[in-house]
């Protein structure tokens, strides 16, 4: 018996990072799984790899329709839906307020809030006609929470998530509908090394080195990992969770809960190392 048995769920940004890990630990748990994402060959691989509990949709989460199709589709499939997890998400183009260019801006705000009200609003609307309960679940981050993590751009797009996430528990909630957000600190993935200009092919690379020079630091020492988030994600999809509505809650080892943060000073320098290493300045 699986905490997840009978479910199926929607899972944006699910090729890879956190979204590959809550797919994964979903499916190991009983719920079968719609994969949504715009890398279509990793979706495939991954669906293929998760047989007949998976099936992948070409969703482009910046597009109202891609995500009404995303439901439908889903529906036809596994003929319903239980939990909607807004995963998808991008960091954007790593200026500062006084730089931030006005079409940057949108784009974050577009793909990182946007969708998660269109996944409120198709989910939530299936959820009612179905006449059932269900779980929406929104990837948030600490920038949510507080400032100085990241881009003014992203900072806001998280921002505003939570927001809906809290709004939803006011308008979903009489109905049953429940949508809380996970908000994780450094997780060091893939999005990690593009956030700071690091191409692709050195990702793994950077990723260790940051980890080598900065995890001791954190505040259970060591930064966290994509199977910390899908737990949480897991309980907050699963019945365990009956009465957890419109929170935001941190996975971050403890760092928001502390009043002195200087990761954003230490891995600038870091960083600037590893790139002068590579001869990438």
């Amino acid at each position: 018996m699986g905490l997840l048995d009978g479910k199926v769920a929607i899972i944006t940004g699910a090729t890879g990072g956190i979204g590959r890990s809550v797919a994964e630990k979903f499916v190991s748990e009983g719920a079968k799984v719609a994969l949504a994402d715009i890398a279509d060959k990793a979706g495939e691989e991954l669906s293929s790899a998760l047989g007949d509990y998976a099936i992948y949709v070409h969703t482009d989460v910046s597009k109202e329709e891609d995500v009404a199709n995303l439901v439908t589709t889903t529906v036809e499939k596994f003929g319903k839906l239980d939990v909607m997890y807004n995963n998808a998400g991008i960091v954007g183009a790593p200026e500062s307020m006084l730089e931030v260019s006005p079409d940057e801006y949108d784009k974050v705000l577009t793909i990182n809030a946007r969708s998660v009200l269109m996944g409120h609003k198709y989910a939530g609307q299936q959820f009612r006609k179905q006449g059932t309960n269900g779980s929406i679940i929104t990837t948030a981050s600490v920038a949510g929470i507080q400032g100085g993590w990241s881009t003014v751009a992203y900072t806001a797009s998280k921002h505003t998530a939570a927001g809906i996430v809290r709004q939803s528990a006011y308008e979903l909630g009489p109905f049953g509908i429940r949508s809380n957000a996970i908000a994780p600190g450094v997780v060091m993935t893939n999005i990690q090394a593009r956030a700071f200009g690091v191409p692709l092919e050195y990702a793994r690379e950077f990723n260790e080195y940051i980890i080598e020079h900065l995890g001791k630091k954190q505040a259970m020492g060591r930064f966290g990992l994509t199977d910390d988030i899908a737990g949480v994600a897991t309980f907050l999809a699963s019945d365990l969770s009956s009465y957890v509505n419109g929170q935001v809650i941190p996975v971050d080892g403890g760092a928001s809960a502390m009043t002195q943060n200087t990761f954003d000073k230490d891995i600038l320098e870091v960083t600037s190392a590893f790139r002068e290493k590579k001869g990438l300045n």
